[in-house]
């Protein structure tokens, strides 16, 4: 049996919920057995920069971070079920992938 597995990612956690919300309604409306969406582990970037430009005066630093959120769902295959989560309206800065694997 083959299944489509869908990661999703961005910084803002909120868009990456809104798109897991949309595929899981899609899912129960056709159906098909939906599995997710599983959390994966936030990746942290973080970047320290002295503040004076020049190199001198007081050793200050400025820190900054972001953080990428991540899901993967797997969703049995259905001609349907798939025509309707590639309909699925994707937020500005949502990175999305969609695999078919063999169960």
């Amino acid at each position: 049996m083959q299944r489509a597995r869908i990661n999703i990612a961005s910084i803002d956690i909120d868009k990456v919920n809104q798109v897991c919300n949309y595929i899981t309604d899609i899912a129960e409306k056709t159906g098909v057995t939906l599995r997710g969406p599983i959390p994966l582990p936030t990746q942290k970037l973080k970047v320290t920069t002295r503040k004076a430009p020049s190199g001198e005066g007081k050793a200050s630093w400025e820190r900054y971070e972001m953080r990428i959120h991540k899901r993967l769902m797997d969703l049995a295959v259905d001609e349907r079920a798939l025509r309707l989560v590639m309909r699925v309206p994707i937020p500005e800065g949502l990175n999305i992938e969609i695999e078919m694997v063999d169960a």
